[in-house]
C-alpha cells in the first residue's frame, strides 16, 4: 500500500509542477499554490523516505521524478550568476507595513545605497516618508504609494488600477543617462478562493504598460504576485523581472522572517539588469527587493 501511495503522489506532484498553468483557477486556490510552487520540491525527500520504508525501487525511481522536474524549472535559479557589470542606476522596492513605527529606520537602511525607492503602505507623514525626505532630494506620493528619489521628477500623476480609488502612480525620472519612466503600484490583495480583484489590478497595470510609449519603463512595488503566479504572465512579458535575469536565488520577501514568496517585483524594458537581491526592512512583513539597472 505505502508504495503504491508513493507512486500515485510521484505522479500527481510532478504533474502539478510541470502543468500547473493547465489547471484551472479552482475559485482562486490555484494561483495561490502557484505562489508556492518552489516549496513543493520538499515533498520529494519525503517521497524517498516513505519509498525506502517501504522498501521498493519502483517506488524510489517514482519519486525521483518530480525531483528531476523541480530540477528542471528551478535548479538554474539556485545556480544563477548576475551578470554583472556597470550600473547606472540603483532601485528599489519595499512595502513599509502601514502600521510599522520602525518603517524610517527601515528606510534609512533600504535608501542610502539607491537612486530610487518605492514605497507602499505608507502613512502621510509617518517616519517612512520622514526618513526619505531627508535621504533623497525628489519625491511624489498618492495616498499609500510613493517614490522618492536622487535624480529630478516630472510629469507625476496619480493612478487608479481598478481598484476604485489611486493607489498606485506614473512618474518621469531624469537620470545623467536619460528618462526613466516610473510605475509604483500596490495592487489589490490575493487569497485562496479570493483573486478576482487582484487579477482585475493586473489587467489594469498591464493596460497602462501597453499605452506608453516611454524608451525605458520600470515597474516597481507590491504587486500581490508571486513570480511564479499565472497572473505575472500578464507583465512578464512585456516587462522584464530583475530578480529571474540578474537575482541569486528565488528573491523571497514576504513574510519578512521566513520569506515564502514573492509579492514585491522590480520590472524593467529598455535597460538591463545587472544585479537583484532581497534587503532587510526592520520592522516591515515584507522584505525590500533591490537591483541595479544599465541604461
Amino acid at each position: 500500500m505505502l508504495r503504491r501511495v508513493v507512486v500515485v503522489v510521484s505522479v500527481a506532484v510532478a504533474a502539478a509542477l510541470a502543468g500547473h498553468q493547465l489547471i484551472p483557477a479552482l475559485g482562486g486556490f490555484t494561483p495561490v499554490m502557484e505562489s508556492l510552487l518552489p516549496w513543493i520540491g520538499l515533498t520529494v525527500p519525503l517521497l524517498l523516505l516513505a519509498a525506502a520504508l517501504a522498501r521498493s525501487p519502483v517506488a524510489a525511481a517514482a519519486a525521483l521524478v518530480p525531483g528531476v522536474v523541480w530540477a528542471v524549472m528551478f535548479g538554474s535559479t539556485l545556480f544563477r550568476t548576475p551578470p554583472g557589470g556597470p550600473s547606472d542606476l540603483a532601485v528599489g522596492t519595499v512595502n513599509v507595513g502601514v502600521t510599522n513605527s520602525a518603517s524610517g529606520e527601515a528606510v534609512r537602511v533600504i535608501a542610502k545605497d539607491l537612486d530610487l525607492l518605492a514605497a507602499q503602505e505608507l502613512t502621510s507623514g509617518g517616519p517612512a516618508a520622514r526618513q526619505l525626505n531627508k535621504m533623497l532630494k525628489h519625491h511624489y506620493t498618492v495616498s499609500t504609494v510613493g517614490l522618492w528619489s536622487r535624480y529630478p521628477i516630472s510629469e507625476a500623476k496619480p493612478l487608479d488600477v481598478g481598484m476604485g480609488w489611486p493607489r498606485a502612480l506614473r512618474a518621469v525620472v531624469t537620470t545623467p543617462k536619460g528618462k526613466v519612466t516610473v510605475y509604483v503600484m500596490h495592487l489589490a490583495s490575493a487569497r485562496p478562493g479570493h483573486t478576482t480583484s487582484r487579477d482585475a489590478s493586473l489587467t489594469h497595470a498591464r493596460k497602462l504598460v501597453d499605452a506608453d510609449p516611454s524608451k525605458r519603463i520600470l515597474l516597481l512595488g507590491d504587486l500581490n504576485t508571486a513570480t511564479t503566479d499565472r497572473g505575472m504572465r500578464g507583465l512578464t512579458p512585456p516587462l522584464t523581472d530583475a530578480q529571474t535575469v540578474a537575482g541569486d536565488g528565488f528573491g523571497f520577501t514576504w513574510p519578512s522572517e521566513f520569506p515564502i514568496t514573492r509579492p514585491d517585483h522590480i520590472l524593467f524594458k529598455g535597460m538591463t539588469a545587472t544585479e537583484a537581491g532581497v534587503a532587510p526592512a526592520t520592522g516591515s512583513d515584507h522584505r525590500a527587493a533591490i537591483a541595479s539597472l544599465r541604461l
